[in-house]
């Protein structure tokens, strides 16, 4: 395995007519000596397609099931970490906010919450075939597959987006950083719990009260991860009661301790965390808002 691991990621925001579905689309190009791989950690986040050119990484979810020898590996929204492994290599991803989830993908976000799969077999990613297909030529042609990526979505906008403006809604309110129950939730979204948590299973996923968590722990961890100087104390966020519940919630999200994690090389992730922050505005997919703008 590679400590050094030389990454180049470029983050490209969605044209005016798909930032309401798209959290970025983003290139990585990762340099290393045939045969060696790199090891990192996805952290939760909301789904994402990620396309190689030819390289097949390597994912294992904290329940032991792995997955191996796809180019095009598909995740459902996350809350808990994935452990992956992968060797040199040129990838895309397509990051689907909520409402692009609700907008394109066929099945309901609690159906593969967590997942990780094979999106040239899942039958919930099937309609991306033809992207998959297409998306790489004979030669590297960023700007090429770029441009293939808008033009596949922008053809598929004429698909119809049930509940659109209460999905925006809960994801405006989850976003609130002064919200911090599902009771506070519900009454800044304006919607009825029954209806908020009928819509998070089909858009994002998770109930609510998972989620309120999920964005607590995600502050508080891109904070970190932007500035480790801070120590972890001092990039934990207000609503936890005590560092001893943020422990808990780390153990849960991420499958280890704060300084178990502190202690890992983050090779691929801090990179892409940085020129996250630089180039969209957050530095991590979860604290995106619903009109597509960190």
């Amino acid at each position: 395995m590679s400590r050094d691991c030389p990454v180049q990621v470029r983050f490209y925001m969605p044209p005016p007519e798909l930032q309401t579905y798209f959290t970025t689309f983003y290139f990585v190009e990762i340099d290393l000596p045939p045969g060696q791989r790199a090891i990192d950690r996805l952290h939760p986040e909301w789904a994402n397609l990620r396309l190689y050119a030819d390289a097949r990484p390597v994912a294992d979810r904290q329940d032991g099931t792995q997955l191996s020898g796809t180019t095009f590996p598909a995740t459902g929204p996350s809350s808990r970490a994935v452990r992956f492994e992968i060797e040199r290599s040129r990838m895309w991803g397509i990051g689907l906010l909520p409402l692009g989830w609700a907008k394109f993908v066929p099945a309901p976000a609690i159906e593969l919450a967590d997942a990780v799969v094979d999106g040239h077999t899942h039958p919930a990613f099937a309609c991306f075939a033809p992207l998959a297909a297409s998306l790489f030529g004979d030669a590297p042609d960023e700007v090429g597959e770029l441009a293939r990526i808008t033009a596949y979505f922008r053809g598929r906008l004429s698909d119809p987006v049930p509940d659109e403006a209460r999905i925006k809604a809960i994801h405006a309110a989850l976003l609130d950083p002064e919200v911090a129950t599902v009771s506070q939730l519900v009454a800044q979204a304006g919607i009825g719990q029954r209806t908020v948590e009928r819509i998070c299973d089909r858009a994002f996923g998770f109930r609510p009260k998972l989620l309120l968590r999920r964005q607590r722990f995600m502050r508080s961890l891109a904070q970190y991860m932007l500035d480790p100087s801070l120590k972890w104390i001092g990039a934990i966020d207000g609503h936890y009661h005590d560092q001893a519940q943020f422990v808990r919630d780390f153990r849960q999200f991420m499958g280890m301790t704060p300084r178990e994690y502190a202690a890992l090389d983050k090779p691929i992730l801090n990179a892409v965390m940085h020129e996250r922050a630089r180039r969209a505005g957050q530095a991590v997919q979860a604290l995106d808002s619903p009109d597509g703008r960190g």
